[in-house]
């Protein structure tokens, strides 16, 4: 008699699921980022809560919050692109070697930050630089890449607080 399946079959659903969902995050991603590009380049900022929230293009060529130019290191692009497929490199191989131990929120977290990494470094490779347009009184301009990467570490660290409950073993 054969033995049951369901396990292997529900880790096969789970890495689908959270392969779509990082696919799905990207391209939400690049959608906000062609939508700003094409309703806000050139434009004002439009204003979505007064004196805190508005939407503006910006086309950041820099690193986050601008560091390289606090700095004065200049325009350096393309090292930042290099740099930002070995950190994605350095996610996904955390990501597969602790994906037997990793909890669920663990497993959202890397989700999360692999699909905005991937977002921002196309964008730096494409464009050569990162489409910014969300913009919260005294905070640089992000766009949803940015929030995906934050998620990610925040539920990272949470998960950290928590015992494991694996997801793909």
């Amino acid at each position: 008699m054969a033995r049951s399946s369901s396990a292997p079959v529900a880790r096969s659903l789970a890495k689908a699921a959270l392969i779509g969902f990082v696919t799905l995050l990207v391209g939400c991603d690049h959608a906000t980022k062609h939508a700003a590009a094409t309703l806000l380049s050139g434009r004002r900022p439009s204003d979505l809560v007064p004196g805190v929230l508005d939407l503006r293009y910006t086309e950041n060529h820099d690193s986050a919050f601008s560091l390289l130019a606090r700095f004065g290191a200049g325009n350096l692009a393309p090292l930042l692109a290099v740099a930002g497929v070995l950190v994605l490199a350095l996610l996904v191989g955390l990501w597969v070697q602790r994906r037997s131990e990793a909890s669920r929120m663990e497993h959202l977290g890397f989700a999360f930050a692999v699909a905005g990494a991937v977002g921002n470094i196309a964008d730096r490779l494409v464009r050569g630089y990162v489409v910014d347009f969300i913009h919260v009184r005294h905070w640089p301009v992000f766009n949803v890449a940015d929030i995906a990467v934050v998620v990610g570490v925040a539920l990272i660290v949470l998960a950290s607080f928590k015992s494991p409950k694996p997801l793909l073993q």
